[in-house]
């Protein structure tokens, strides 16, 4: 369990980044975090691995305040998810993934080995293994960075943007994994969007934010959805939108949802 206890953080100006945050992230569960720039989303996420200290407040795991870990020992338990990969150019898909492992003393062969596993279980080809970074599409370049978080098999994983530039296509593709992994997985997961609708698909637990952490809703998507708490988070999530509004339609005995501008959108199953 992850808890975020009145946390704030100011920068030199001053600048709030964060005032007065407080959350907790249930164990085994995707919490997302969704919000524009500025609304400290980010930051937050940060601080759970001591990339970013609260100027007050605590982060507090299992009840330990992270402040009373060493920072790189933290840092190496917890898996961390870049929008970008964050590979090494000049290392192996294979070496990337086993970087962790290995600097904590796991034998190259063994770490290697366990990093093939790995690169299975997220949905690529093991014999990508010996290709660089620069020789995959952006799309196995995430997947692999998501292998590399799993390394040490960790408690929690951090995504901060992790399917934001990649295509659509990709993007979905890479959502629907992620989903798979966490069914079998069942990892504590802080997730970090702009993208409602990505909020919604991949979150048990959505935490809309306004500026500087402020939390303007959080529960289910189906919370959220159902009841936006005020006019800023209806307009956030789009809750006028048309595709958001479904009704139904029979077309030869089969029932078809249809959304607000008319657009046929799934079949319900009988």
């Amino acid at each position: 369990m992850i808890e975020f206890a009145s946390v704030s953080k100011t920068y030199p100006g001053p600048t709030t980044a964060v005032s007065d945050f407080s959350l907790t992230v249930p164990s085994h569960r995707t919490v997302v975090l969704v919000g524009s720039s500025g609304s400290g989303k980010s930051t937050l996420m940060r601080m759970v691995n001591r990339m970013v200290e609260p100027t007050s407040g605590a982060v507090l795991i299992d009840g330990e305040d992270v402040r009373d870990s060493d920072a790189v020992a933290l840092r190496r338990s917890i898996g961390y998810v870049l929008q970008n990969g964050g590979l090494m150019p000049h290392w192996t898909v294979l070496d990337n993934v086993a970087t962790v492992p290995v600097l904590t003393g796991t034998p190259k062969k063994r770490a290697r080995a366990a990093a093939m596993e790995l690169l299975e279980r997220v949905g690529l080809d093991p014999a990508m293994g010996r290709r660089y970074p620069a020789q995959l599409s952006g799309g196995q370049q995430q997947r692999v960075g998501v292998a590399r978080a799993l390394a040490m098999d960790p408690n929690i994983l951090l995504m901060d943007e992790p399917f934001g530039a990649v295509d659509p296509i990709m993007r979905r593709e890479l959502q629907e994994e992620l989903l798979r992994l966490q069914t079998d997985l069942r990892k504590t997961i802080v997730f970090v969007t702009h993208d409602v609708d990505e909020a919604f698909l991949l979150g048990d637990e959505v935490v809309v934010l306004r500026e500087q952490g402020q939390i303007a809703q959080q529960g289910t998507p189906a919370e959220i959805l159902g009841s936006p708490a005020d006019d800023f988070v209806r307009g956030f999530i789009g809750a006028d939108r048309g595709d958001r509004t479904l009704t139904t339609t029979e077309i030869d005995g089969r029932t078809i949802a249809v959304d607000g501008t008319g657009r046929p959108v799934g079949v319900l199953a009988p």
